[in-house]
């Protein structure tokens, strides 16, 4: 086993020379042999599957070598596929290695032509990726609204994620997507990564939504044919989650950037972003003044960070006007506070006197249309 184990510590190695131009001195002899060692490790993957304390014991040898790979079980399974993407992308490589790599690719050998052909659409995913993370685009609205690129990002995401969401059987397992999500997204733009993640939580929140009201199966629109489910989605969105409300200046900056009317849906998908986003108003809210010279409420502190009184106004109608859960959580939420802030029933002492009475006002117009 320490053998195996001494073997598994090599691939950070390769991937990086993979990557690198030492590869210009690789003839088609080398690259087979590159080849065969991506499908060596993943037979070893495969084989220890079912057997967590070895899976833990090649995760942990993976990781000692090269921590900042994110590499762990899991990426033995698909070391042929992140050998061959990383071959692929390195113009170092011959012209005679790199059609050797193609016809691989092309026409994989023996009784392994099935799982290898897999592997080629997963390739142009992944490189499609590497393309789209870098090209600009406007804050999503909706699911409707959003840029093509922006979707195509998403999905890929979310592809990535399920994969790792079938290998996980332990918890470091589990601490490993999380760290490799986290690394992904933080290397992009903060607004970009935003708008992807937005995106991604939007394509599982309306999947789910239409499988609950019968319309389950598959979705042309989907990479793969297919949106979440109402319980496969719960899984992929829960690292999603975690990296935004894992960090409150991250979240916060989330929901300054990204409108209302956008963050009102996610609210609504999702309970575990609807009492945080509240709270985040609340505290908004709270560094807002009256002024009377003006007649308006003002923010306190220009340099602190927050929304202004039209700004605030709009994300409680937004969110007043979502689902009747939602809306009335809402406006509870607002009822406590104005109670809590002396329960004023005029204008100009409680912001939220004010913002409840607006929003109130609103439905009410709302009704009678």
């Amino acid at each position: 086993m320490e053998a195996v184990l001494a073997q598994v510590e090599q691939l950070p190695a390769l991937l990086a020379v993979s990557r690198s131009a030492l590869v210009r001195d690789w003839d088609a002899q080398i690259l087979d042999r590159a080849l065969e060692w991506g499908r060596y490790f993943q037979h070893l993957h495969d084989r220890f599957l079912t057997r967590p304390r070895l899976r833990e014991a090649l995760g942990r040898r993976l990781r000692r070598g090269q921590p900042s790979l994110l590499l762990g079980f899991p990426q033995l399974g698909r070391c042929p596929q992140l050998l061959g993407l990383a071959l692929l992308e390195n113009r170092a490589l011959p012209p005679a290695a790199c059609r050797r790599l193609l016809l691989c690719l092309l026409q994989p050998p023996g009784v392994e032509a099935d799982a290898e052909s897999r592997s080629l659409p997963l390739l142009a995913r992944r490189k499609a990726a590497s393309r789209l993370l870098a090209l600009p685009g406007g804050p999503p609205r909706s699911l409707e609204g959003t840029e093509p690129q922006l979707q195509a990002e998403a999905q890929l995401l979310l592809v990535r994620l399920r994969e790792e969401e079938q290998e996980i059987v332990l918890a470091s397992e589990a601490e490993g997507r999380q760290r490799w999500l986290s690394g992904v997204l933080e290397q992009l733009p903060q607004p970009r990564a935003f708008r992807v993640v937005a995106a991604a939580l939007l394509l599982l929140g309306q999947g789910s939504s239409s499988e609950q009201a019968g319309g389950g199966g598959r979705d042309g629109n989907s990479l793969d044919g297919n949106q979440a489910s109402a319980t496969g989605g719960e899984g992929v969105a829960g690292p999603l989650l975690s990296w935004l409300l894992g960090n409150l200046e991250r979240f916060s900056a989330f929901c300054r950037f990204l409108p209302g009317s956008l963050l009102a849906s996610l609210a609504g998908h999702y309970s575990q972003l609807s009492r945080p986003y509240l709270d985040l108003l609340t505290t908004w809210g709270s560094l807002l003044l009256y002024d009377p010279l003006q007649g308006r409420w003002v923010k306190s502190c220009l340099d602190k960070a927050g929304l202004s009184w039209e700004e605030l106004r709009e994300r409680f109608g937004y969110l007043c006007r979502g689902s009747v859960l939602l809306g009335g959580q809402t406006q509870a939420a607002l009822k406590l506070l104005k109670a809590q802030d002396g329960d004023f029933k005029v204008c100009g002492l409680s912001v939220w006197t004010d913002l409840l009475m607006e929003v109130e006002e609103y439905l009410r117009k709302e009704d009678e249309r």
